[in-house]
């Protein structure tokens, strides 16, 4: 198509299931707009009747929305068997392209952009419009992280008469990111966006929904019933004033949830002034690019390894600082990213050990006992990558089997030397041709198998 009505095509954007979006030229205000063109098909289908009645609900909500974080409405056309709505045309992002753990935003622009939709999204409220539909997809974001939410087509008007009103669906909305309250049905008001608009919050901050399950049913059950996991023990480097605002955003209890999103801007307005933003992304990469280089991360994929730097810390640490203390109780465990370490049981040296080698796992493939046998002591100084045994059990079931494996691989790499060298201290074996050739104490060679430095028994 060249032309629709009076808009001139200039390319297609995008196509959904009802509708196409293309980029058109304004010809009267000279400007570039989104022309949204739904299709209705046959004018007696109950879908084509639905659908003209959500185009003109989208319609009538746009000339109530005045608001710079709010996707503007410049005309709108029904026809016999089409419609077509001009829109604002960003030119940006969606938010669906950064919930990936390898694609997530710095946490200061995650802040801002939610802030900035809450504001939106309580404007919206106080013209007495809710969306029903808040997901990433329908947030776009323009130059300066500037938000903008899109598709009000699904809008309810809390000034229409339920009882009489058709353009009322029940259970509109994408079931992740619903509320238990959309879910079960009952009446609607502003705090069921402000929930959906948590549960991209918390997706934005850690790469995953805080429901997952295999079945929708299961998914729904959850999103009625279970608690969300707290966002700092998925990812550990957030700051840990994030945690009652999630909680509280997405409360199950009306009375308990955020009463406005001017309440829910400023919580967040309080945790964003605290936040030091300048070498976030660069120092993220950094991390990652001393990862990749590692034998031990070989196998990982890069989504797997940026999932890995979400649930843990980068330490730091000087000479002659302990890791990890004999007869403690945790299942913290690392890797050694730079430096080296010495590791002893009851004062004595049972081994040395340098970059790309991991402590303490033994406690965290343990099933039940977590008592430390052997402390970690830094011989220099040591970039360590502390992982948090915790937020592992709630990452990924990709990211947990890769971990495993790759643990347990060490654990045998480990126990096959320990043989070699005790085998090698004991007395000839008693078939022929299965006798120890090595004979006398082994050290391992620096750079050679596990580069272990073992001392003599």
């Amino acid at each position: 198509m060249e032309k629709i009505g009076k808009y001139t095509v200039v390319r297609e954007l995008g196509k959904g299931a009802t509708a196409t979006v293309y980029l058109c030229r304004d010809p009267d205000a000279e400007r570039e707009v989104a022309l949204k063109v739904v299709r209705f098909g046959s004018n007696s289908s109950a879908m084509s009747r639905r659908l003209r009645k959500l185009f003109q609900t989208e319609q009538m909500v746009a000339q109530r929305l005045d608001h710079p974080n709010i996707v503007r409405i410049y005309d709108a056309v029904v026809e016999n068997d089409c419609a077509y709505l001009a829109m604002e045309y960003v030119e940006g992002f969606s938010l669906e392209q950064h919930c990936r753990i390898d694609k997530l935003l710095p946490l200061h622009r995650v802040i801002d952009i939610i802030f900035r939709s809450a504001l939106a999204l309580d404007h919206a409220y106080r013209q007495g419009v809710l969306h029903r539909d808040i997901k990433p997809a329908n947030i776009m974001v323009a130059a300066n992280d500037e938000p903008k939410i899109a598709d009000f087509g699904l809008a309810l008007n809390l000034n229409k008469d339920m009882d009489r009103d058709s353009t009322f669906i029940m259970g509109v909305g994408s079931p992740a990111y619903m509320s238990p309250e959309q879910i079960k049905g009952y009446p609607l008001n502003h705090k069921t966006d402000l929930y959906s608009l948590g549960v991209v919050f918390y997706q934005l901050l850690t790469g995953r929904l805080p429901f997952r399950a295999n079945n929708q049913a299961t998914l729904i059950y959850k999103i009625v019933n279970a608690e969300a996991p707290a966002v700092t023990a998925l990812n550990p480097g957030l700051p840990e004033g994030l945690d009652p605002i999630l909680k509280k955003v997405l409360e199950k209890d009306l009375y308990n949830r955020y009463k406005s999103g001017a309440d829910l801007a400023k919580d967040l307005a309080a945790v964003r002034y605290r936040l030091v933003t300048d070498d976030e992304p660069v120092e993220d990469a950094h991390h990652f690019e001393m990862l990749r280089k590692l034998q031990f991360f070989t196998e990982f994929e890069n989504v797997e390894l940026w999932e890995l730097l979400r649930v843990s810390v980068w330490r730091n640490i000087a000479a002659g600082v302990p890791v990890i203390r004999e007869g403690e109780n945790n299942r913290v465990f690392g890797l050694i990213v730079s430096g080296f370490v010495e590791v002893s049981i009851e004062g004595k040296v049972l081994c040395r050990l340098g970059a790309g080698e991991v402590v303490g796992e033994v406690a965290y493939l343990h099933p039940s006992d977590t008592l430390r046998t052997a402390s970690v002591l830094t011989l220099e100084p040591t970039f360590f990558l502390e992982i948090n045994a915790a937020a592992m059990e709630l990452a990924s079931d990709e990211l947990r089997e890769r971990m495993r494996n790759c643990l347990l691989s060490k654990m045998i790499e480990r126990m096959r030397a320990v043989n070699r060298i005790a085998a090698a201290q004991g007395n000839p074996a008693v078939q022929a041709g299965v006798s120890s050739q090595t004979g006398g104490s082994t050290r391992s060679q620096p750079g050679s198998g596990l580069g272990l430095e073992l001392s003599p028994m």
